[in-house]
């Protein structure tokens, strides 16, 4: 069973990567207006994956007795002045993600939540990988941003990019 700041500590992680999934697609619509619909498609594919970690949050307080409770998510930025004032407030709200997902493992050790503490390993990894992706695509965006043809390049690129929603989060997953 959750203790009660355990369980608000995590609803209100499920809200922070709701946000991030808003902010991710709001950047996408961003991304849209200018033209560039491999970019959009990265930051879609971005929301997608923020949605998934909402819910492995949310799964996880039902699966341990607890009630998930979802308060209003804030909007938003919906302006950006170019795309590497972009990424560079993408790298920084993942460093601020990071801080958040930190701060949970400190409090399930603390409240000596040893299952909540295994399940936010998960997410310590996950931010490594979630910095380094958004400070290499910022790294790239940086040297082309004065080149169009460079930057049309790396639009093709991003616009690559797959995701798929692993079946443990299918619907009615946490219900099984």
């Amino acid at each position: 069973m959750l203790s009660d700041r355990m369980q608000n500590a995590l609803n209100d992680q499920v809200n922070a990567e709701l946000y991030s999934a808003y902010l991710y697609l709001s950047m996408s619509a961003y991304f849209q207006s200018i033209d560039l619909p491999g970019f959009a498609k990265w930051m879609r594919m971005q929301a997608l994956e923020e949605q998934v970690h909402a819910m492995k949050l949310f799964d996880h307080v039902i699966e341990r007795g607890g009630r998930a409770i979802l308060p209003a998510i804030e909007g938003p930025a919906t302006e950006w002045d170019s795309p590497t004032a972009v990424f560079e407030n993408t790298l920084a709200h993942e460093q601020k993600v990071t801080g958040l997902i930190n701060g949970l493992v400190d409090l399930a050790v603390e409240e000596k939540d040893h299952a909540s503490n295994i399940f936010l390993q998960w997410f310590v990894s996950e931010q490594v990988e979630e910095e380094a992706t958004a400070s290499e695509v910022l790294g790239k965006v940086r040297r082309v941003e004065n080149v169009p043809q460079g930057l049309l390049m790396l639009d093709n690129e991003l616009g690559t990019r797959t995701f798929v929603v692993p079946p443990t989060l299918s619907v009615g997953a946490a219900a099984e």
